[in-house]
């Protein structure tokens, strides 16, 4: 009897093709959908069996539209597809970015999404269905049970899979983490799948328009984090709307004019203060970050490793130091710009995903 394999299927090329390339290689695949509830403007115009329409727009995922396409999808590779409803848990998801943004921090959905529900609800789900293992359309590679970087470093996915659970990485399967994007559109195209022009999914799915400012209004109506942009002496520059509409490292759209290029440097929650400076004072030379997660066994010494503080940072040479309750301490070579709190830090050994964590704090370079 062939191994089964419970696929995350979300409708796009990625996932699409990894369900082709599984079934090829013999596994016993059933597709799975989450729905989140999360409905886009253009679903109501879309009839129920119309081929996806190509979109200007770059889009989020797992839209009533995207479940459309993986079914289909799933009918032509004749394969088992289950559409899942997760909509209270993705819930989750959405009251996690607010409250983030809320507080001054920066989140990062990818990531929870991927550790709670893809490869947690979803996985569990799998284990009711006997399943030997679970795969999805993530560009990364499994080499000796452990995570690596993905063939294609423009399409490489591993940052946000460093919240997983150890348990679960030898049940972990990514087909096409040895291709190159365009690798995979050809393979599309040959298998006859009708996603094969697809847009990539670069938006948060819950998000629309990505406008983060008035999605959180919209969810907390009666939120009032409005204050002022101040400069380091604390210095009163301009009011603005809501400390939810910035970011560390943010340089356009700070909402009044200035001589020289101002960056925001700190985004302070109990006043609604959101303090700038020069791109200079972005440096920092280390962090500290929260809930550590190693997929290797972790660490009780200094460990030196390279690590990304954002999805596209260039990963940077750095040490690792374990403090107590769970905490690291990451310490740079060289200073680091636009360490942002709320975001992940990732360690690697080369290409090896050793695990990462929360960051909390920076420290500014002298």
């Amino acid at each position: 009897m062939p191994a089964r394999v419970v696929l995350a299927m979300s409708g796009g090329v990625d996932s699409s093709v990894a369900a082709y390339l599984l079934k090829e290689q013999g596994y016993d695949v059933v597709g799975l959908f989450m729905r989140t509830g999360v409905h886009h403007r253009e679903e109501s115009d879309t009839p129920q069996f119309a081929v996806a329409p190509t979109r200007d727009h770059k889009k989020g995922c797992c839209s009533a539209i995207d479940a459309g396409d993986a079914r289909r999808v799933a009918d032509r590779l004749d394969i088992p597809f289950y559409a899942l409803d997760f909509e209270d848990d993705f819930g989750r998801i959405m009251d996690y970015f607010v409250d983030e943004y809320t507080h001054g921090r920066t989140p990062n959905p990818c990531v929870v999404c991927n550790t709670w529900l893809k490869f947690g609800k979803l996985w569990s789900y799998g284990k009711q269905l006997e399943a030997d293992f679970i795969a999805t359309g993530h560009y990364v590679q499994m080499i000796d049970g452990q995570i690596h970087r993905a063939v294609d470093p423009n399409k490489d996915q591993s940052y946000v899979l460093f919240g997983l659970r150890r348990s679960v990485l030898p049940r972990l399967l990514f087909p096409i983490g040895g291709l190159h994007k365009d690798e995979v559109r050809t393979i599309a195209r040959q298998a006859g799948l009708n996603v094969a022009e697809k847009p990539d999914s670069v938006e948060i799915c819950f998000v629309p328009d990505n406008d983060h400012a008035a999605f959180i209004k919209n969810r907390v109506p009666d939120l009032q984090t409005a204050g002022n942009i101040v400069d380091q002496d604390g210095n009163t520059l301009a009011p603005h709307d809501g400390i939810e509409n910035f970011t560390i490292g943010q340089r356009k759209g700070l909402g009044f004019g200035s001589g020289s290029r101002r960056y925001v440097l700190e985004i302070v929650p109990e006043t609604h203060d959101v303090v700038i400076g020069d791109r200079d004072d972005l440096l920092a030379s280390s962090l500290e970050a929260s809930r550590v997660n190693w997929l290797i066994e972790p660490p009780s010494e200094p460990t030196a490793c390279q690590a990304k503080i954002r999805y596209r940072h260039e990963a940077a040479t750095a040490t690792v130091t374990p403090l107590d309750g769970g905490m690291v301490r990451v310490d740079f070579a060289i200073p680091q710009s636009a360490i942002t709190p709320g975001q992940a830090v990732v360690f690697y050994a080369g290409d090896h995903l050793l695990g990462g964590a929360w960051i909390e704090r920076s420290c500014r370079s002298v």
